[in-house]
């Protein structure tokens, strides 16, 4: 299963009673950031599941309000007593914007490992058992789109552990795809595991026009996280200007791919009650959510 905390729906800049978007991710006692504009220590506190587990930062783009808050992080982690590297990963350009911001924290206990994805195609990277996919959407700059996806093995066949008198204390090794060695003899996870069931597949967008490659990215996904900088369509023309989303366009991505649940979130300063455009917005994909700070649901796998 996932934990999902939707730290911050903002877009621009911190308001009082709304953070800046930022979503923290929570797997087999592991987590992942995405993005890290200003003030997101605060929400991030305010979750309770702490700093030191923090393994990875993806950041979507370079604009301030979705990267300068890292080195008050990077620094808040450090006295969380972590040692262990922690990884950045962003679109080209990565090494050069954490150079800028960490003048101001020069001194970390642990290293940091940046991973520069191409920006300009597909991506794909694993991280602790997570895959984390990118594709390259339509903002003014370089802007990613994630996808993680927690895989799931084949069910465990019992009868054919027992059959090739597998040792008992075996089975959760194998149930989680690791290779064992009993009574002098190599046991691989394929030997005792079915076909490879359906995992869990979360997607987060921000900062960009709808496009059809977004469409088939984040197809079938339990959890689809995207912008909604304006709640009226009326704002239609200002939305292609400034390359950002209206609720119903979000809406609309979200039927043709597919996805199970919608968060809205990135709203424009502007927008001071998104609830107010649900009901439209729920007419084109009834499982549409207005995102709120906070906000967090736990996924777990399909039953069967």
């Amino acid at each position: 299963m996932i934990d999902v905390c939707l730290l911050g729906t903002g877009g621009v800049m911190p308001l009082p009673g709304r953070w800046l978007s930022s979503a923290l991710i929570r797997y087999n006692g592991r987590m992942i950031l995405i993005d890290c504009g200003e003030g997101t220590q605060v929400p991030l506190r305010m979750a309770g599941w702490g700093f030191k587990a923090i393994d990875a930062v993806l950041f979507t783009h370079y604009h301030g309000d979705h990267a300068a808050g890292l080195p008050g992080l990077l620094l808040t982690i450090g006295n969380s007593e972590r040692t262990e590297p922690l990884t950045l990963i962003g679109p080209p350009g990565l090494g050069e914007v954490v150079e800028g911001l960490t003048v101001i924290a020069p001194e970390l206990p642990y290293n940091l490992k940046l991973i520069e994805l191409s920006g300009t195609e597909r991506d794909e990277i694993r991280l602790n058992g997570l895959i984390i996919g990118s594709i390259p959407v339509d903002h003014t700059i370089t802007c990613l789109c994630y996808s993680l996806y927690l895989k799931r093995q084949g069910k465990f066949d019992i009868d054919m552990a027992e059959k090739l008198n597998i040792p008992v204390q075996y089975y959760r090794q194998l149930q989680n795809g690791c290779k064992v060695e009993a009574d002098g003899r190599v046991i691989k996870p394929e030997m005792v595991l079915g076909l490879e069931r359906k995992g869990i597949k979360i997607c987060y967008c921000t900062d960009t026009r709808p496009t059809e490659a977004l469409v088939d990215f984040v197809r079938e996904s339990d959890l689809f996280i995207c912008e909604g900088m304006y709640g009226s369509n009326e704002d239609l023309e200002k939305a292609v200007q400034k390359k950002h989303m209206t609720f119903t366009e979000a809406a609309e991505i979200a039927k043709k791919a597919r996805v199970k649940e919608l968060w809205l979130t990135h709203y424009s300063p502007s927008l001071t009650e998104p609830e107010k455009y649900i009901d439209e917005t729920e007419a084109v994909f009834p499982g549409t959510r207005t995102g709120t700070d906070l906000l967090a649901k736990t996924l777990k796998y399909n039953q069967e």
